[in-house]
């Protein structure tokens, strides 16, 4: 492999922007593949997946370099230079190489592999809470999994088309799909590619949504025709799965306190040919209390961590505080404890999260049923999804039932 100048300087701008400014990954690789129009697939694709494997490598990285935050102009060269020497690419003759001791970072990565927080490159924080929370074993696996890069996974759109219509219709654009087993809707891609380009993203017969996340809609057993509540919409993946679930029939009422990502919810409906979304913002508590008792369902896919789903944020994990999770618990409780209200008599919950953290999962929906608001709930089951066991995002979901 050879090293092409132009998208290595495009790589120490992203780190600079993520690092030192504290921009989104996602959002700086955005506009750095905006960059130069002559790059082709490959060219985007070294930018993008070499960033986030530095963001993601951090700390080892920088360790390893002997340097530390905030990161200069040649520090962010020290740190492509630990990159390019792991990969075993030959360093070009370049001034911001040079001196670049190879066969010390070499020994130093065997060193610093032996101990888990340089090893997978967490902050020693998130290293304890997850040992304290999951225990040694499961932790170390799970955060390993969470280092290995995301598949990408699509879900089918049921109101437009099916699994093998949209299989056949990708690989006509040249692109490969698999069917995963116990997931109904999901097809995953055997090579990345830009799915958005496609003529089938554009007609709405698919979305793109991890195989784990997907599980949470089929978990809130709704039926065509019922009245759903989506608590925490966002930009609404999990709504536009209950749609096709209900074959768009009934009512579906999308809430969130982000007016804007309600507005991107309304863009893909239209792209979905879904028709039965109301949405709502929740700027006051009168949105809430008009609904109280009047949901069959409702969804509550709750703010957390997002320690389960650290392979498409590797970003997070510098970005997030202990106070962060602190308050994060007590917005669950009171999201849980004033949202539940609207569900009618006989009907059922969904708690979840993308954590992997049972003080936000399970111990939450405790805490729940124990309470004065939780009284009239019963537990009918869960499910912990974690990535070292699944392959997938980590998350997890609590079904309950208003008696």
């Amino acid at each position: 492999m050879r090293l092409h100048r132009n998208l290595c300087f495009a790589v120490i701008d992203g780190l600079i922007q993520i690092f030192n400014e504290g921009q989104y990954a996602d959002k700086v690789i955005q506009q750095l593949l905006k960059r130069d129009k002559r790059w082709g697939s490959r060219d985007r694709g070294f930018v993008a997946e070499t960033t986030y494997e530095i963001v993601r490598w951090k700390r080892l990285y920088a360790e390893i370099a002997n340097i530390k935050e905030p990161f200069s102009r040649d520090d962010a060269w020290r740190l492509f230079a630990v990159w390019v020497t792991l990969k075993g690419i030959k360093l070009p003759d370049w001034k911001y190489f040079e001196n670049t001791p190879t066969r010390k970072i070499k020994g130093r990565f065997d060193e610093l592999s032996k101990i888990r927080k340089f090893r997978e490159s967490v902050p020693d924080w998130i290293d304890e809470l997850g040992v304290k929370e999951l225990g040694e074993t499961k932790w170390t696996k799970e955060l390993a999994a969470q280092n290995l890069q995301a598949d990408v996974i699509l879900r089918v759109n049921t109101l437009k088309t099916n699994k093998k219509d949209l299989q056949l219709k990708l690989q006509s654009e040249d692109i490969e799909t698999e069917f995963l087993p116990n997931h109904p809707s999901a097809l995953k891609l055997v090579e990345r590619a830009n799915v958005f380009k496609t003529e089938a993203f554009k007609n709405g017969w698919f979305e793109v949504q991890d195989a784990s996340s997907q599980l949470v809609a089929d978990f809130l057993d709704v039926k065509p025709g019922m009245k759903v509540v989506d608590t925490c919409a966002g930009a609404g993946g999990k709504t536009l799965h209950l749609a096709s679930l209900m074959e768009n029939k009934g009512q579906i009422i999308a809430m969130d306190i982000y007016e804007s990502k309600l507005k991107k919810l309304k863009i893909r409906a239209r792209r979905n040919g879904v028709h039965n979304i109301e949405m709502k913002v929740i700027d006051s508590t009168k949105p809430i209390k008009k609904l109280y008792d009047k949901a069959d369902r409702i969804l509550i896919d709750a703010p957390c961590s997002g320690l389960g789903v650290l392979r498409r944020n590797p970003d997070a994990k510098w970005k997030l505080e202990p106070e962060f999770i602190d308050n994060i618990k007590k917005t669950q409780q009171e999201i849980l404890q004033q949202y539940s209200r609207m569900l009618k008599s006989g009907g059922k919950m969904v708690y979840a999260t993308c954590s992997v953290l049972p003080s936000e999962n399970r111990n939450q929906v405790d805490e729940f049923l124990a309470s004065e608001s939780g009284k009239d709930f019963k537990f009918v089951k869960d499910n912990n999804v974690f990535a070292h066991e699944s392959g997938y995002d980590g998350f997890y979901m609590a079904l309950l039932e208003r008696k």
